[in-house]
């Protein structure tokens, strides 16, 4: 008997199938976003990251052209199990007849994306970029009292939805469009609701664009501040919360980077799915704040991939990775990320979640907490091993040897 058999006849005792629970998490797609093989600087741009995000450290080997950032993420995908799909930001355009502006962008300048996405056949999610450009006017572009700089930016929202929608038509998988922007002021405002009116306005005419609700799901996403923007957002959590719930077809987007230090995604994820049919999450790390740290197999992460299995919503949540470290090997910090969340969502698929629910609605409390405790300390990693094993990579740390290879082969000859 090998260890697998064992810890599958362990978990059987509490009802679990593990071998259910791997056939089910590798039909479970996650959205690997590019921006991290190149510190979120795209194509279309050479200066810094601007707009209310940054990368810190300077690690040798960042991706600088589009093969080379396909080819990173071949490596990175390569050293994970289940099912994928591709996050591509705007900035990630490929012009091969010529540049155009944000508000011009069309589908062939995603050509190569579609391409990379079908040969591997992968869905692909997408997001305007309102950040790193200098039409973003004295920090502002959808909620911008000027009418010019508003129009800009409205014209690359609508352009998005065009480019979300090929997405979809190509690969005949669903586009989670994502809206975000770094609006906002440093200091105290005179005026809270007048740019949060133009925010929605702005949005509103995004999504006048035409398209099909059941191709493209276009998401607002919240954020409570951001750098140079620390005491007015203009997207905050009640704004965009309530913009998606009373426009039909559009989810509500949860980064949860995106709360005070002390509030928790897991506990808003089963909310949310109380009233919408479908949410969005851009899973990701935040050390005391939003700053983006590679996504670990730590108590938040793993409570809300839980919350997620236990409402029954793998079907109903669009999984997607948000994270992005300049400082350490990007090849790993990709693989980690994604091998964390992979385990987090195997991990709730083998907990006992009816026995605990039953637990809990017959008011057995003290049962209750002692069987969440005699969870923790179950077989867990022989039945990782086992679904890297089916999934044809690595269950152990060996994988980071491939990606020591890579860097002395291909990442060390980039300067």
């Amino acid at each position: 008997m090998t260890r697998y058999d064992e810890a599958k006849a362990i978990y059987a005792k509490l009802g679990i199938d593990t071998d259910a629970a791997i056939a089910k998490l590798k039909s479970i797609p996650v959205s690997i976003h590019c921006w991290q093989g190149d510190d979120v600087i795209g194509f279309d741009h050479d200066g810094p990251l601007t707009g209310g995000i940054q990368t810190t450290g300077n690690y040798p080997g960042k991706a600088r052209t589009p093969d080379e950032l396909m080819a990173d993420m071949d490596k990175a995908m390569s050293l994970c199990p289940g099912a994928k799909k591709v996050n591509v930001h705007a900035c990630y355009a490929i012009f091969e007849d010529g540049f155009v502006d944000r508000d011009k962008l069309e589908p062939k300048h995603f050509k190569k994306w579609v391409e990379f996405a079908k040969a591997r056949g992968m869905g692909l999610d997408f997001n305007p970029t309102f950040f790193s450009h200098p039409k973003v006017k004295d920090g502002l572009t959808l909620s911008s009292p000027d009418e010019e700089t508003r129009k800009f930016w409205i014209e690359h929202g609508k352009a998005c939805v065009r480019i979300s929608e090929y997405f979809a038509k190509e690969t005949g998988i669903p586009c989670v469009m994502n809206i975000w922007t770094g609006d906002g002021y440093k200091d105290i405002p005179a005026d809270r609701m007048g740019p949060r009116v133009r925010y929605k306005e702005s949005i509103e005419e995004i999504l006048s664009e035409p398209f099909d609700k059941n191709l493209v799901k276009p998401c607002v996403e919240s954020k409570v501040f951001g750098i140079g923007v620390e005491s007015f957002t203009a997207g905050s959590a009640e704004f965009s919360l309530t913009f998606a719930a009373t426009h039909d077809g559009c989810l509500p987007l949860m980064d949860n980077g995106h709360y005070h230090p002390t509030e928790v995604v897991s506990d808003k994820v089963p909310a949310l799915l109380t009233f919408f049919p479908e949410i969005a999450l851009h899973i990701t790390r935040g050390v005391r704040w939003d700053s983006d740290h590679v996504l670990l197999f730590d108590d938040e992460t793993r409570e809300i991939a839980k919350e997620i299995v236990r409402c029954d919503a793998l079907d109903r949540v669009y999984m997607a990775l948000d994270y992005f470290d300049a400082s350490i090997n990007r090849i790993a910090a990709w693989a980690v990320g994604i091998r964390s969340w992979q385990k987090s969502l195997l991990l709730a698929l083998c907990t006992p979640n009816e026995r605990l629910r039953e637990l809990q609605d017959t008011n057995q409390l003290t049962e209750l907490m002692v069987t969440m405790e005699e969870c923790k300390t179950l077989p867990f990693g022989d039945v990782w091993q086992k679904y890297c094993e089916v999934c044809g990579v690595a269950g152990d740390a060996s994988w980071f040897e491939e990606v020591k290879a890579y860097e002395k082969e291909v990442l060390s000859a980039r300067k």
